[in-house]
């Protein structure tokens, strides 16, 4: 079977090839659909991307663990905010958050305030130990270099750039002095927080052992899902509790992100805040009592943001989809009825040759077979065609209009069984018809 598709895949090139012409214009309405179809999967999938990014950078899918306890509010308040102070707070703490379900990504950090000196410039900032998947957790756009792979690499915030190289100039490859080190400025980062654009983001050991210390000041969580990170919080909590011994099972004061705030009955306050960052945003300007009364509604407005994002999601790729997929099925039943047509037209004008076929033995199934393969061959060699025309397409679509786009290997194959299904199709029934023919009928054809 094998090699009889092997022969009939060679009958079928050398018959295209007659009429290479005809051959390309029968083509044209696959190889149209095709790239619409590629360029419909790109466009969809690149756009959910660049709004999952947008979403992390706004914090909403962010949880953050801070050393220390501060309370502010009074009693009747009682809201939590981290300080750092405390020494209570380290790796293994950070670790043992990756078990926690529903938490993606876990960053641990170390900050303080400095002088970083570059060749000509100096500039008092802050410093940020921490590892370099928070470039990720916080959707940050690379504007110059690429992600630090090295032990001595820093990450410039834009302004801490500008400070230490001035406005324009190139930081990537450059070095810098902080203290008694130096790193090699691995990248410029794009992000959405200013307090972020003013730092210099370097190793997490590396900070450490410039303050000579060996505990953590916050740890940033990543959960898979914007709507669970108050529900993530609350077990981040308790699991730290936990690890701390801090001895409480229960809570009755409101603290940040809905969660339990210090003091509570049962034992003594918390060595850390744990904190969603969509609270943090929402608190952030507002008077105590009005705080207190956003953080008690937490968990409501966790839910309310994840159905507005799945919401807003599904409504623009739906109508993406929508969009694109029609103008790829218009163009696939043009071409697979050109497919049709031409084929009608092989079997006329290769009557006789069929007849022949037919007489020397060959069985109508044969006959069929050569004719379906002819088809499909036609049918993949435009979606070849049409696949680099929806890549180009794609890429002159980020190029000049900046939409985001990525051309994945499932739209790929997508696209390739959509080109074999038409040739499938529309190739059927003129193979059948040219399988039926009567051998003596055609043997007379002129």
């Amino acid at each position: 079977m094998l090699r009889q598709l092997t022969v009939c895949v060679q009958i079928a090139v050398r018959a295209l090839g007659r009429n290479r012409l005809r051959t390309t214009l029968t083509m044209l309405g696959v190889i149209i659909g095709v790239a619409a179809v590629i360029a419909m999967v790109a466009l969809g999938t690149g756009a959910r991307a660049s709004v999952e990014r947008s979403l992390k950078s706004a914090g909403t899918n962010i949880i953050v663990i801070t050393a220390g306890n501060f309370t502010r509010g009074g009693e009747s308040m009682n809201i939590a905010d981290g300080r750092g102070a405390a020494t209570t707070l380290t790796v293994e703490d950070a670790e043992a958050l990756r078990a926690v379900n529903g938490v993606q990504i876990v960053v641990p950090g170390v900050r303080t305030r400095a002088w970083a000196k570059s060749a000509h410039r100096q500039f008092f900032g802050q410093i940020r130990g921490t590892t370099f998947d928070l470039a990720e957790v916080h959707g940050w756009n690379y504007v110059e270099g690429k992600p630090p792979a090295q032990a001595d690499a820093a990450v410039l915030g834009r302004t801490a750039a500008a400070e230490l190289f001035g406005e324009g100039f190139a930081a990537a490859g450059q070095s810098i002095t902080i203290g008694d080190r130096t790193f090699i400025v691995a990248a410029v980062a794009r992000t959405n927080d200013a307090v972020q654009d003013d730092t210099v983001f370097i190793p997490l050991e590396a900070a450490q052992a410039l303050q000579k210390i060996r505990h953590l000041h916050t740890v940033t969580v990543a959960v898979e899902q914007a709507g669970d990170a108050t529900r993530i919080a609350d077990e981040i909590t308790l699991l730290l509790r936990q690890r701390h011994a801090t001895g409480r099972q229960a809570a009755t004061t409101v603290g940040l992100g809905g969660l339990p705030g210090p003091g509570a009955a049962g034992g003594g306050a918390d060595d850390f805040v744990v904190r969603t960052q969509a609270a943090a945003n929402v608190t952030k300007g507002l008077y105590t009592s009005v705080a207190a009364f956003a953080l008690a509604n937490m968990p409501k407005l966790d839910e309310v943001t994840m159905q507005e994002m799945s919401g807003t999601l599904a409504r623009a790729g739906g109508t993406m989809t929508a969009l694109l997929g029609s103008i790829a099925a218009i163009a696939l039943i043009v071409g697979g009825i050109g497919i049709m047509n031409i084929m009608l037209v092989s079997v006329t004008e290769r009557t006789k040759e069929i007849g022949l076929r037919l007489a020397v033995g060959a069985r109508r199934r044969d006959v069929l077979l050569q004719f379906l393969v002819e088809a499909v061959v036609m049918s993949l060699i435009g979606g070849v065609i049409g696949v680099a025309g929806g890549i180009a397409t794609a890429r002159g679509l980020t190029a000049l209009l900046e939409w985001p786009t990525e051309v994945s290997p499932a739209s790929v194959g997508l696209a390739f069984g959509i080109a074999a299904f038409v040739g499938v199709a529309f190739g059927y029934y003129p193979a059948r018809r040219a399988s039926r023919l009567d051998p003596i009928e055609s043997l007379r054809y002129d």
